[in-house]
Formats: structure tokens, sequence, C-alpha cells
């Protein structure tokens, strides 16, 4: 048995595991890869999080957000509606079409230019409002980062060690082998 315990001794170390930490030299550990993979996304979610966080409003602003919601749809499923009460009742769908045909010339202009202007401002306003959080958002973490930027630009050269003589990963290797 001695003379098992020695070789597996040897090779595993005096509780640890030789080849385990050999191999992790050349290839990561997985696990402890997954572990810092997760932490990595984990952070990246916090920062996205953090950064497009919408304030609180009060209830009559989500309220107007909702029916502000409600034409684009209903214009898209009442285009569909028409096809199909088309096919159900052409008869009821030709009278109705020949009602918007007398329909006056100045009064479908008016229509286009109420939907235009209706989608087109909500267009702006919500770029504008999208533009300035961005904008809100983005100055404080860039001014800071330009900030140590230049403070780098002031700051000491750091001294390195310099061992001509000696290999500095090797005595470091041979330090943790002999232990505290």
């Amino acid at each position: 048995m001695g003379l098992i315990e020695q070789v597996f001794s040897l090779v595993f170390g005096s509780g640890r595991n030789v080849l385990r930490e050999t191999a992790e030299v050349f290839v990561p550990n997985a696990e402890a890869q997954a572990q810092r993979d997760h932490g990595m996304q984990d952070a990246a979610l916090q920062q996205f999080a953090s950064e497009f966080h919408a304030p609180q409003r009060g209830w009559f602003d989500r309220l107007m957000d909702a029916l502000n919601r409600v034409p684009r749809p209903a214009m898209a499923l009442g285009t569909l509606g028409l096809f199909v009460a088309a096919m159900v009742d052409p008869v009821w769908f030709g009278a109705r079409m020949a009602g918007l045909a007398l329909v006056p010339e100045p009064l479908w202009w008016l229509l286009g230019a109420i939907v235009s202007f209706y989608f087109g401002a909500r267009h702006q306003a919500k770029g504008q409002e999208f533009q300035r959080d961005l904008a809100t958002r983005m100055t404080v973490p860039v001014s800071d980062v330009v900030r140590r930027i230049e403070s780098l630009d002031h700051a000491p050269e750091p001294e390195l060690p310099v061992r001509p003589d000696g290999n500095a990963a090797l005595e470091e290797w041979q330090r943790l082998r002999r232990g505290p």
C-alpha cells in the first residue's frame, strides 16, 4: 500500500490535484469560465438596465400613452376588416365604398393632413424624448471617463521590477511549490 500511496502522492500532490492544476495552465476550467461569463453577462445586463430605466410617471401619462397607441393598430385591423367585409357581404361593402366615393376631395386632404401630422408629430416627439434621455444618461459616464483619461496623462509612470539575472515566473512558481 505504501508504494501505491507514494505514486498517487507524486501524481496528485499532497492534498492537491497536480494534473488538474497543470491542465488548467493550458485549458481554462470550464466551471470557473462559466462563472466568469455569468458574472460578466450579469454586470452587462445591470448596466443596460440602469442606463435605460424609465422614470416613474403618473397614471394620466400612462393612460395618454396607452390611448396614443390605439390608432395605428385600429387602422391596420380596420383595413383587414374591410377585406373580410368585402368577401362576406360584397353588396354591403359596395354600398359603403360608393358612400366614400361621394366624400369631397378637400375632406380627403384634411383627413390626410390630420393623420400625417398626428403620426409625424408623435414620431418626432418620441424621437426627441429618446435623444434627450440618451444624452442625459450619456453625459455623466463619458465625462467621468474623460477625467480619468486626462488624469492618466499627468500620472507618473509605474516602475516595473527588472530582474536581468532571473526568471520571475519561475521564481514565483518555485516559491508557491515550497509553500508558506
